[in-house]
């Protein structure tokens, strides 16, 4: 269970110099959107009676949690409810017992008696951490994270070595705008976990809301490595080069993202830019006549297509992506500069200007 619910695929414009072509921006969401896109960390883990077992409670060696393990497992949540019922009545001052019935109250999504629960754990015993960290798992799964973060602190004061007290902590700190505690608590994870993606997840949103361009691509790149088959981490390590004019280094990503997701018309788009910006241009008119034929109304695909073409002497190939181009996009002088010198080497006359939009009445 994870604080979202699953993501679509993202994209990304890219901006590129102006001297070579449109701006490939238009439609697609910013950065932060995209960092906003990626997988948040997880609340419970897929068994997440089992966390209850790391604390010292004697009401979870009693028989009767098993029945109740067995119970949630099989989704017998009202079962289940039952039983902690009877366990509570058993051990009335265990903590681990309100915490199991707060769970099981997580779980069936009712919130007011999944804190009433936790809060009676902290109150049994005041260390017992589990409770703190299912008090902010409540909150946090509501979008409250002022709410939140008291009992995410409490809990990485008791529990200081868990990778997930403090990349918890980072995504709620981020949330409210508190990215100096959230990039803290994004390397204190790191220092335990280096090989957390999660962690260098965090890093990266806090690093992006501390306004770090670099460092915020370089937590990316690590999140990428580690997470090698993930196509949109790439791409957005590849776009995020692009935007500070690091074209070279975007390619290599942005192969990965193409291999990975060779139907996503951006990413193919992007990357023959690339690649017809260091000369690659064969596999730029690959990938661009692939952006092209994924998506035949993105406009600056075909620019850049006409460019490749323009520069290895194909003029007739890049009249035709230029006309596309200008098509496509009547607010850009661009393409039809292009053309314009297109028509020229080919002893044609002047590129006809764009058909006004007709007017509704």
């Amino acid at each position: 269970m994870t604080f979202s619910r699953s993501l679509t695929p993202m994209l990304i414009g890219a901006v590129f110099l102006a001297c070579s072509g449109t701006l490939l921006r238009a439609q697609e969401p910013s950065i932060d959107r995209l960092l906003n896109k990626l997988p948040p960390p997880e609340k419970f883990q897929k068994s997440p009676l089992e966390r209850a077992l790391r604390q010292d409670d004697p009401a979870l060696d009693d028989p009767l949690f098993n029945e109740i393990a067995s119970a949630a497992n099989n989704g017998s949540f009202t079962r289940a409810m039952t039983l902690t019922q009877k366990l509570i009545a058993r051990y009335p001052h265990s903590p681990g017992a309100y915490c199991l019935q707060g769970i099981l109250a997580y779980i069936t999504r009712q919130y007011a008696l999944a804190s009433s629960n936790f809060r009676q754990a902290v109150r049994e015993r005041p260390s017992y951490s589990f409770a703190y960290f299912g008090l902010a798992a409540v909150e946090l799964e509501q979008d409250h994270f002022a709410a939140a973060l008291p009992p995410l602190q409490q809990f990485t004061k008791l529990e200081p070595n868990s990778t997930t007290a403090w990349v918890t902590l980072s995504y709620c700190a981020r949330h409210l705008g508190k990215y100096e505690e959230a990039a803290r608590s994004a390397h204190r994870a790191i220092a335990l976990s280096p090989s957390s993606a999660d962690a260098w997840i965090q890093l990266a949103r806090a690093e992006k809301g501390l306004k770090h361009p670099m460092p915020t691509i370089a937590a990316l790149a690590r999140a990428s490595v580690l997470l090698p088959n993930n196509a949109e981490i790439a791409a957005i390590v590849g776009f995020s080069y692009i935007n500070f004019n690091r074209i070279a280094d975007a390619i290599p990503p942005l192969e990965k993202a193409a291999r990975l997701s060779p139907r996503d018309y951006l990413i193919q788009s992007q990357l023959g830019f690339c690649l017809g910006h260091v000369g690659r241009n064969n596999e730029a008119i690959s990938h661009l006549k692939s952006g092209a034929s994924l998506n035949p109304k993105y406009g600056p695909a075909w620019e850049h297509l006409g460019l490749v073409y323009q520069k290895l002497g194909r003029h007739q190939e890049a009249v035709q992506a230029f006309e596309k181009a200008a098509q496509l996009m009547p607010q850009s002088s661009l393409p039809r500069q292009h053309l314009k010198e297109e028509y020229r080497v080919l002893g044609r006359g002047p590129a006809p200007a764009p058909a006004p939009a007709s007017k509704k009445r």
